[in-house]
């Protein structure tokens, strides 16, 4: 992105000097498209550090997914542990509680016997008294965790089940997306099919469909008018389009590494790329009812190629016009908020 940059700033550098000189264009123009420009980009990397921040927050919720699931089989295992615990407790009780009854009629048959023995059977009585109070509290302490275990468990179980739905909810929203997206590849690639040989192809990259145009298909080397031809194959995009209110619409201009020579309609190949996207923008709304909202019109000149290589196979590659088509997804931040 810093690189981006620089070059933005010398590319706007020379700009305005050959408008100063030259006086080709406007300057209220250049202004114009200068912002406009600027806004482009700034959507552009929105929209990726969007993509990128949905996909920290996907993941972060399958790893508190799985820390409450852990939280959870660990409080069952204690939870299990507490139950044999009050079992034996429990009998232990009940032992003792036989041995009290016992040692209680002993003492009233002894009563009228040696008073040694029958201090010695008090004393026996007692401590068996205390240490049924101490069961009965051990037990009664135990029946209270039992209970907040029980109750924390219930909790971490609607919090997961909670979690669960939500993840639910976005896989169902992201399949849907996915769908919609291979509808829409299959609607334009039957549209455009007498085109593909003509350097046309239509692809999925990371859930949006492209439709990649070479510059033989609209545009003779350094023009930037669209051809018959090209503006055929636009137009039935454009059908297409119009019935998909949903989808955003990035049309990408890109040039290879020659420089072209600057006249009065574009300076550099950043200038070239953005007018030839600007163009084909015109032809999707002269040609459909597509909302202007939904369309960008963007530039990557020489700076985003298929093949780096400097051969004339590789730059006839790169020299291409790429169609972008993004699915709406404030559905899906909505519940990420939520």
């Amino acid at each position: 992105m810093k690189r981006i940059n620089i070059h933005r700033v010398v590319y706007f550098t020379i700009c305005t000097f050959l408008l100063i000189l030259y006086s080709c264009v406007p300057t209220s123009q250049f202004t114009e498209l200068e912002e406009r420009n600027q806004q482009l980009i700034d959507e552009n990397e929105r929209l990726l550090g969007e993509n990128e921040k949905f996909s920290v927050d996907n993941v972060e919720l399958r790893t508190k997914i799985k820390t409450l699931e852990d939280d959870l089989e660990k409080l069952d295992a204690e939870t299990e542990d507490t139950k044999k615990s009050y079992e034996e407790l429990q009998n232990e009780f009940s032992i003792l509680s036989r041995q009290y009854d016992d040692l209680k009629q002993s003492q009233d048959a002894l009563l009228t016997g040696h008073t040694r023995e029958t201090r010695r059977l008090l004393t026996e009585l007692q401590k068996t008294q205390e240490d049924l109070q101490e069961k009965e509290d051990r037990l009664l302490e135990l029946e209270q965790n039992t209970s907040e275990k029980m109750m924390e468990v219930e909790r971490l179980r609607a919090q997961l089940e909670e979690r669960n739905l939500r993840l639910i909810e976005l896989e169902r929203i992201l399949n849907t997306k996915d769908s919609i997206m291979r509808a829409l590849k299959n609607s334009i690639s039957e549209a455009l099919y007498g085109f593909q040989k003509e350097g046309l192809s239509v692809s999925i990259r990371n859930g949006k469909v492209y439709v990649s145009m070479e510059e033989k298909l609209l545009f003779k080397t350094g023009s930037i008018d669209v051809d018959p031809k090209g503006a055929n194959a636009l137009k039935q995009l454009a059908g297409v389009l119009e019935n998909t209110p949903d989808i955003f619409i990035t049309i990408e201009g890109h040039t290879d590494i020659i420089p072209v020579r600057s006249n009065p309609s574009f300076h550099d190949n950043w200038d070239l790329s953005v007018k030839r996207a600007t163009s084909i923008v015109r032809i999707l709304l002269d040609n459909s009812s597509i909302d202007p909202k939904r369309l960008i019109a963007s530039g990557r000149g020489e700076y985003l190629p298929i093949d780096d290589r400097d051969t004339p196979e590789a730059r006839q590659k790169n020299r291409r016009t790429e169609i972008i088509l993004t699915p709406n997804l404030d559905e899906l931040y909505k519940l990420l908020e939520e």
